[in-house]
């Protein structure tokens, strides 16, 4: 009987490798496929292109484009939420009268959807009648055209995605930070390390593999983003925030070219290995 308990916690995990494998595996074996197919515009029938697909887009501007402005998109966005979130996470780790408190407020944009948050952004940053440039006027600073000029556009996407998941990404280093042993701490005290020395020497080091794990993890949600680009600019003005997953979904479900999507998605996946593979490079912890 005790030589078949191994495969109890196989059991247990079946039911997610299943949904990983519809909802993931499948999906992506699927776009590849789609990548090196075409439709015959004579006869209508699905047949294979190789690379043509890949070539044709490697030739369009828009999607360069679109590629540059993820990649800007993605190397502002990302260390300023992973800076952002290693402060909020320090300071929610604070042991003070009222945390827990803190802890429950500041975790509010987790609880609201992608969505809601793009409805209500889009709202306070309205060039007219919105909340924050209400503010603004007040002071005696000038309206700004937030979501209408490409200079401001894309810094109010990463401004909306950065209230939105800084949030989330601080509650796993808070995680991390409560996983440190009081006594490390109290050692490196002890000897006379200042907080700066504590923080740098012994505090970041401990938190490596949780920060390995944000930093991928925020690059890949990233990425991702298509809701605030769907919903507030359609990736204008001027294709300032046209990043390459609204690019694709542009290209499949607008323009009908389901081909050039997919070859675009296969590119996106490739792009995003490749940058989570230099980040573990970069970011690995030294044994």
């Amino acid at each position: 009987m005790k030589s078949r308990e191994w495969i109890v916690p196989y059991l247990f995990l079946l039911p997610a490798l299943a949904l990983l494998v519809i909802f993931n595996l499948f999906p992506t074996i699927a776009t590849l496929n789609e990548s090196l197919h075409a439709t015959s515009m004579i006869s209508g029938d699905r047949i294979f292109v190789g690379l043509n697909n890949f070539q044709r887009v490697f030739k369009d501007p828009v999607f360069w484009k679109s590629l540059q402005v993820t990649l800007v998109f993605s190397l502002l966005v990302n260390p300023i939420q992973v800076a952002l979130a290693l402060g909020l996470a320090i300071l929610a780790n604070q042991k003070v009268r009222g945390i827990s408190f803190f802890r429950s407020i500041y975790l509010i944009p987790v609880a609201i959807s992608i969505n809601v948050t793009t409805i209500v952004w889009g709202l306070m940053l309205n060039a007219d009648s919105g909340l924050i440039n209400g503010m603004l006027t007040i002071v005696g600073i000038a309206k700004q055209p937030f979501l209408t000029a490409p200079s401001h556009a894309l810094w109010s996407i990463i401004l909306m995605a950065t209230w939105k998941g800084v949030p989330l990404w601080a509650l796993f280093i808070l995680a991390g930070l409560q996983g440190i042993p009081d006594n490390v701490i109290e050692a490196a005290k002890i000897d006379g390390g200042s907080r700066w020395q504590i923080f740098r020497y012994v505090t970041v080091p401990l938190l490596r593999g949780i920060l390995v794990f944000v930093t991928v993890a925020d690059t890949v949600a990233n990425f991702l983003l298509f809701a605030p680009i769907l919903l507030l600019t359609q990736g204008g003005p001027q294709l300032s925030t046209n990043l390459i997953m609204y690019e694709t979904y542009r290209r499949g479900f607008v323009y009908g070219d389901i081909a050039t999507s997919a070859s675009m998605l296969s590119v996106m996946l490739f792009l995003v290995l490749t940058v989570i593979a230099v980040e573990f490079v970069l970011l690995r912890q030294r044994q």
